[in-house]
């Protein structure tokens, strides 16, 4: 599948040696002039160098022109030497695009504690073709993914939002083991950008979770080259939201070892944040994901988890639907588990909740609990 980039935007990626196998592990953006950027970064507390290099451009630039990304090494855990290797990144990507340093973005991801080998991705980076597509970038950035992750969408006027995303394990809110980036030729000022945001990364991409590890390295950026012109807000806000939950869904479908895709929809809340709440809670019960797996429609384990979420409900009031069959009203009711139990062998597993509270929903995804997962991550560095 071939993607074609907004105006303004040129990407691409190459083997540069990081990864073993041979395979992508660099990637670079050239926005040009420059493009207002939104950023937002894991919460935890060991972050990678590229998130503290990242979270200063944040506070000093409204722009950037450039993106760096190195795949298969996430240069965190790395002391003094892992902060000048980041920026020696961005020192190279500049000279390989013209820029000044501080105008380049890094970004990194792998496995943690080994030194980023600078070297390979100097050589790499001169010969490394930039082109109108994105599917290089996307290729390069991956992992453990077992697949590319990109979504579009076209806005009235002739403007588009392209998104590319990686992730397949550590992942859990806030945020998960991502790097997602969406591309877009609409002219929004940065103002705009970073106020709206934080509140599409908290609807989708800190809505996924696969095993309840949150990464190191992980951020999710909106670059807007301003090339196409300007835009309704409405219109542009709901493309945005649109592919960023796309990208999320594409991120828990691929979680590590996954069979099938879990769903949680949740409304009847009393406030939009319970009822993210309560749907992260359920797509995260390693319990409930086992049963998934096992297309076992235990419904107690997702109203255990519905109880320990933090979101405000009444037991004796809530509904539970699994595969659009009721299951629990109030009270256990009557269904045909064998039938169900089929119905769970589908690509995607739903649960709807009703908490008969008040105006709000919210949804998450995850993934079902599989023996692939433990293999994957019994050997990941063996």
């Amino acid at each position: 599948m071939v993607m074609q980039l907004p105006k303004g935007f040129r990407t691409g990626g190459t083997a540069s040696g990081i990864k073993p196998s041979g395979k992508p592990d660099l990637a670079l953006v050239r926005v040009e002039p420059e493009a207002a950027w939104a950023f937002a970064a894991t919460t935890n507390r060991a972050a990678a160098p590229c998130v503290l290099r990242g979270r200063a451009l944040y506070r000093d630039r409204q722009t950037i022109s450039a993106l760096v990304v190195n795949s298969g090494n996430a240069n965190c855990a790395t002391g003094a030497q892992g902060i000048a290797d980041d920026s020696r990144m961005a020192e190279l990507a500049a000279k390989r695009l013209g820029l000044e340093p501080e105008q380049v973005l890094t970004a990194s991801t792998g496995v943690i504690g080994v030194p980023l080998p600078v070297k390979r991705i100097e050589q790499a980076l001169p010969a490394l073709e930039l082109a109108d597509e994105v599917d290089a970038f996307a290729e390069a950035i991956l992992t453990t993914d077992t697949r590319v992750k990109m979504s579009e969408r076209a806005l009235p006027g002739g403007a588009r939002v392209v998104g590319v995303a990686k992730g397949s394990g550590m992942i859990h809110p806030n945020m998960a083991t991502m790097l997602a980036y969406l591309f877009t030729d609409a002219r929004v000022e940065a103002d705009e950008l970073r106020a709206r945001w934080p509140g599409v990364v908290d609807a989708t991409f800190n809505q996924v979770t696969v095993d309840g590890d949150t990464s190191t390295n992980d951020m999710a950026v909106l670059l807007a080259s301003g090339a196409a012109g300007t835009v309704d807000p409405g219109a542009f806000w709901e493309a945005v939201h649109a592919v960023a939950r796309d990208l999320a869904r594409q991120i828990a479908r691929d979680g590590e070892g996954a069979e099938k895709l879990i769903t949680v929809r949740v409304r009847g809340a009393a406030t939009e944040e319970e009822a993210r709440r309560a749907a992260r809670a359920v797509a995260a019960s390693a319990l409930w994901k086992a049963a998934v797996h096992g297309n076992d429609p235990n419904w107690g384990r997702i109203l255990v988890a519905l109880g320990y979420s933090g979101a405000r409900f009444d037991p004796e009031r809530i509904a539970i639907c699994l595969q659009d069959t009721l299951i629990y009203d109030g009270g256990a009711v009557p269904f045909n588990g064998v039938a169900l139990s089929q119905a769970m062998q589908a690509a995607e597993v739903v649960v709807d909740v009703d908490f008969r509270e008040g105006p709000a929903a919210g949804e998450a995804w995850g993934c079902d609990l599989t023996e692939g997962y433990v293999k994957i991550n019994a050997e990941y560095t063996t």
